[in-house]
């Protein structure tokens, strides 16, 4: 490396060694910024150090000098993101169903270098979170990226919907090329979902964004904004289940007191809730009454009580007695996986 080139690059060496391989309880000294200096070919002496070291800290750089017998020496103080927040990224990568198994690795590797050397062994063990199912659709982060740039330009945006076959293959539902204007995306039950206007159905769809293949962005204009005028994004987000869409209404919810923590975590904590005894309250929240719904409510247990309108509650009662019904019927029917003469499994080997 030429002597010129080599000193222009200097102070950006410094800094590198600094940022990678330091921290309070490793000091680089002067004599290990030399040897580094001059391992990448820029010939450097003990004054010119102070001298880069202080011109640094001028600019703005957090370089605390460490004094001691030994020598002392340099570290790099504040850094961009502190060791704790840090955790925090990895283990919402880990966690994230939308990310791929690979690109989490990549992610994390790279969230370890912002943590410098000794402290990236601490994120590697985070990354051991208990596992859990992983998309494999790769592209996901290229479709984030466009739907993003077509809700910033106000564009549509064309796809095709995917579905996963008995091969474990995501394949096109259809041949049909769908096109929709973006509006949000939407975090909801560890899935990211597109909030979008179809102009030819005149309706708001989701459409699970790990489903999305083949994202483009159009040059038509984005439709449906008076439909999303009228929402709060929040608001919304509560009222639809498992991001299914269906007929909004206002209903009336009955539960027992030692459920109020599991409503507020649906509905939020500004919802009307209203005691009714010593041990059950109500509560008035507008939905959008779907099967989703309906299996929130089953979930949460046979103390739910839907109050009102009347319609609401006999759908939901005319949802569970289909459950039941189907139940019953196909118990009465044969097992194709089994011969009715031996308890093992078709394809299981002599």
């Amino acid at each position: 490396m030429a002597k010129s080139a080599g000193q222009k690059l200097k102070l950006l060496y410094i800094i590198k060694l600094l940022t990678e391989n330091s921290d309070e309880n490793h000091p680089v000294s002067t004599a290990d910024i030399i040897a580094y200096l001059d391992s990448n070919g820029i010939h450097s002496e003990r004054k010119s150090i102070y001298d880069d070291i202080a011109r640094l800290t001028d600019f703005g750089y957090d370089i605390i000098q460490v004094h001691s017998r030994q020598g002392g020496g340099y570290y790099m103080g504040g850094r961009d993101f502190e060791l704790a927040e840090l955790k925090l990224l990895v283990d919402a990568v880990q966690s994230s169903r939308f990310i791929t198994t690979r690109k989490s690795r990549s992610l994390i590797k790279k969230l370890e270098q912002l943590a410098g050397r000794y402290d990236a062994g601490k994120l590697q063990r985070q990354v051991y979170v208990a596992g859990r199912i992983k998309t494999e659709n790769e592209s996901i982060y290229y479709s984030v990226d466009n739907i993003h740039r077509a809700i910033q330009e106000n564009k549509q945006i064309s796809f095709r919907y995917l579905d996963w076959n008995l091969k474990k293959e995501l394949v096109p539902r259809d041949q049909e090329l769908r096109c929709v204007s973006p509006w949000a995306l939407i975090w909801r039950e560890d899935n990211y979902y597109l909030a979008a206007y179809d102009s030819r159905d005149e309706i708001i769809k989701h459409y699970r964004v790990d489903k999305m293949g083949q994202v483009k962005v159009l040059n038509t204009p984005r439709q449906g904004m008076e439909q999303f005028a009228r929402r709060d994004p929040a608001v919304y987000t509560n009222q639809t289940f498992g991001m299914f869409s269906g007929e909004e209404q206002a209903v009336t919810l009955q539960f027992p007191n030692r459920l109020v923590g599991v409503v507020l975590d649906r509905f939020g904590r500004d919802a009307d809730i209203r005691p009714m005894t010593d041990r059950i309250f109500r509560i008035r929240v507008k939905v959008a009454v779907s099967g989703q719904f309906f299996g929130w409510l089953a979930g949460i247990g046979r103390e739910t009580v839907v109050v009102s309108p009347v319609s609401v509650r006999e759908q939901y009662q005319e949802w569970l007695t289909q459950i039941v019904d189907t139940m019953r019927m196909r118990a009465e029917l044969p097992d194709p996986a089994y011969d009715g003469q031996t308890e093992k499994a078709p394809d299981e080997k002599e």
